[in-house]
């Protein structure tokens, strides 16, 4: 009786669909803004604005969860995959908040390097979610997290090149505490995206 009151399957690939969306969204305007500073009102307020509309479908995501009986993949991946996604919009938005918070008045072109391997990186984090409802996929889905794999693996080369050229070639002590965050902040969105990645990877061995 109780299997039958519960809803049997909700709309998980939609919401995931959507946050990967509002993840493509965010990272192409802290490319923008990592490419032009003078931006820097206009992309933040809009980053902020996509990543509290990404919390929105995230919670609404883990609240179907705890309202259905039966989910077309295992709860966890669920769970996982929901809240990883969502870190992605967070980083992005740590990413804009540091430039904002530092006051930093020039960004470096590694910093638009690094932004725009981010965004390559949510553009095929979205492409393999769009493909995980349906396991005929499970070839392409793979080729994107390993491709997703490879990306993360240059964010940590343009780190590493970043960094030494900052603190070679940079004077200003809290210039170069300021970017190193930023990097950090990059280079963690790259990883986030791999995270998840690793959870896609993990749906398709288990439901292929």
């Amino acid at each position: 009786m109780f299997a039958r009151l519960m809803p049997r399957e909700g709309r998980f690939f939609e919401s995931f669909d959507a946050v990967a969306i509002k993840a493509v969204e965010a990272s192409r305007e802290l490319a923008a803004l990592m490419s032009d500073i003078n931006q820097l009102p206009s992309r933040l307020r809009r980053i902020e604005a996509v990543e509290k509309e990404a919390d929105t479908l995230t919670h609404a995501t883990l609240e179907m969860l705890h309202k259905t009986f039966i989910t077309p993949i295992d709860r966890e991946d669920i769970h996982a995959l929901a809240l990883r996604l969502d870190d992605i919009l967070d980083v992005s938005e740590a990413a804009a908040l540091t430039v904002y918070e530092y006051d930093i008045q020039k960004l470096t072109p590694e910093a638009k390097e690094l932004a725009d391997l981010c965004v390559q990186a949510t553009e095929r984090v979205r492409d393999a979610v769009a493909l995980i409802s349906n396991m005929e996929n499970a070839k392409r889905i793979l080729e994107l997290c390993k491709e997703i794999g490879s990306i993360e693996d240059e964010t940590d080369v343009v780190m590493r090149g970043a960094m030494a050229r900052l603190f070679r070639e940079e004077p200003e002590v809290r210039q170069v505490m300021k970017m190193r965050t930023v990097y950090e902040r990059l280079e963690d969105m790259a990883d986030r995206c791999y995270i998840v990645a690793t959870i896609l990877e993990g749906i398709v061995f288990e439901n292929a």
